[in-house]
C-alpha cells in the first residue's frame, strides 16, 4: 500500500463552490448504485469527479455517456488512485472488494463513501472502522433508508407504540435476465440476508434503541446456479434486550414469489404501523430498484378499545407526497457525505452502527449453517 501526503483542510464551501474548494472524488463501480452516486456527484456543486474506475472499458464509457462527460476511466483501482489523487473515493463494487478498496483509500488520505454492506465479513468491517479511526478520515456507509423522510417517519411512529416491539420486514426479488446475473455474482460473496439484511436490522435497531442479544437464521438453496454452499433465500430472527423481536427475509431468483414480497410492519402494545406501498408492492415490481424504497403511505393502527370493547379510534392514513426517487435518495446520501467532510462531523456512531448491523446478519448466517441460535456478546446499542 502507499500513502499520499496531504496538507491543509477542505474548507466550508460557498453556495457556488470554486474548483479549488470542491471535493475531488474518484467513482469506483458503475452498476446501479455507482451510476446513481455518480449522477449525484455531478449534480452537487461541492463535488468534482476526477475519474471513473470500472471492471471494463465498456462500463466506464457507458457511464461517461450517461453523464454527458469525458472523465478519465481506469480498470485498475490502484492505478486510478495514483493517477487522480482524489480527496474522496466512492466504492460501489462487490462486497468482497470493499475492505481492500476502502482501507487503501483511507491510507492514501481519502474520505470514503462505501455501499452497503460495509464488507463481506465482520472482521473486514472492523478493519475498515479501525483504519478510519487511525487515519482520521470520514467513512459513510450507503444505508439509503437513513436518508428517506418516509422511513424516518416510520421509525418515529414506531417509537410511540410502546415496548416490546414486533417488527416484520422482507424484500424478496423475483429476478431474471441481467438482474439475475447480477444477483448470482453478488451471491458469490454474500447471501441475500447479508447484502440486504443490514438495511433492515439497522431500522429495527433504530426503532428499539436496545441492544440485540440473540439471533437465529434459516436458509435454502433453490438453484444449482450458485457456488457450493451458497443459498439464495434466508430469514433471520433477532431478539433485543428490551424483549422486542424482529424478523427479516430475503430471497433472490426467478423462482421467488411476487406475492407479499414487500412487508414492512411493526406492532407494539399501543397498536401497529405499516408501510403500505400498493403500486410498489404489486406484481412485477420486486425487480424494480425504485420500488424497494417506495413508501406511498403509512397506516397507523390504534390498539386502544373503548368501554364497549370496540376500537376507540379509526386507523390513520399518512399519505406521503413528493417522495425522493432512488436517484434522489442517493443525492441526499452524497450531500450527507459532503457535509461530514466540510463540517468535520463525527461519524463514529454511524460507522459503529454499520459494524454492529453486520454482526447481526453474520450471526444469522452462522446460525443457519450451524443450526444453533447465536448469542451476541456486545455492549453496543445499535441505532441509538
Amino acid at each position: 500500500m502507499f500513502v499520499l501526503v496531504r496538507t491543509g483542510r477542505i474548507g466550508l464551501m460557498s453556495e457556488s463552490a470554486t474548483n479549488q474548494d470542491r471535493v475531488r472524488i474518484l467513482c469506483v463501480g458503475a452498476g446501479n448504485m455507482g451510476r446513481s452516486h455518480a449522477l449525484a456527484y455531478q449534480a452537487i456543486d461541492g463535488f468534482e469527479i476526477v475519474g471513473i474506475c470500472t471492471r471494463s472499458k465498456e462500463s466506464g464509457a457507458k457511464l461517461n455517456e450517461e453523464l454527458g462527460s469525458d472523465y478519465a476511466t481506469y480498470q485498475d483501482f490502484d492505478e486510478a488512485l495514483r493517477a487522480t489523487q482524489p480527496d474522496a473515493v466512492c466504492v460501489s463494487t462487490w462486497p468482497d472488494t470493499h475492505a481492500r478498496f476502502v482501507t487503501t483509500a483511507l491510507e492514501a488520505g481519502c474520505h470514503v463513501f462505501v455501499e452497503k454492506p460495509l464488507a463481506d465479513s465482520v472482521e473486514a468491517a472492523e478493519e475498515i472502522a479501525a483504519t478510519a479511526l487511525a487515519t482520521n478520515r470520514k467513512v459513510v456507509v450507503g444505508y439509503i433508508l437513513r436518508h428517506h423522510p418516509s422511513w424516518n417517519r416510520f421509525i418515529e411512529i414506531a417509537h410511540t407504540l410502546g415496548k416490546p416491539l414486533v417488527m416484520r420486514m422482507n424484500l424478496n426479488q423475483s429476478s431474471s435476465g441481467a438482474t439475475w446475473e447480477t444477483h448470482k455474482r453478488l451471491m458469490s460473496t454474500v447471501s441475500p440476508i447479508v447484502d440486504c439484511g443490514v438495511h433492515y436490522v439497522d431500522v429495527m435497531c433504530q426503532m428499539t434503541g436496545s441492544r440485540p442479544v440473540r439471533v437465529s437464521g434459516i436458509g435454502a438453496r433453490l438453484t444449482d446456479e450458485l457456488p457450493e454452499g451458497m443459498v439464495n433465500y434466508g430469514q433471520l430472527q433477532v431478539t433485543f434486550e428490551d424483549g422486542s423481536v424482529g424478523w427479516y427475509e430475503a430471497g433472490w431468483g426467478p423462482m421467488m414469489s411476487e406475492t407479499a414480497f414487500f412487508v414492512k410492519d411493526v406492532v407494539g402494545p399501543n397498536g401497529s404501523v405499516s408501510i403500505v406501498a400498493e403500486s410498489a408492492s404489486s406484481s412485477g415490481q420486486s425487480d424494480n430498484v425504485d420500488a424497494h424504497t417506495k413508501t406511498e403511505s403509512i397506516r397507523l393502527h390504534h390498539g386502544k378499545l373503548n368501554t364497549e370493547g370496540n376500537f376507540a379510534r379509526d386507523d390513520e392514513w399518512i399519505h406521503l407526497e413528493d417522495e425522493p426517487d432512488h436517484d434522489g435518495l442517493c443525492h441526499r446520501e452524497q450531500q450527507f457525505f459532503l457535509d461530514a467532510i466540510q463540517q468535520n462531523n463525527d461519524l463514529t456512531a454511524h460507522l459503529q452502527d454499520a459494524v454492529n448491523s453486520m454482526k447481526i446478519v453474520a450471526a444469522a448466517d452462522e446460525s443457519f449453517r450451524t443450526g444453533k441460535t447465536i448469542e451476541l456478546h456486545t455492549n453496543e446499542t445499535v441505532g441509538s
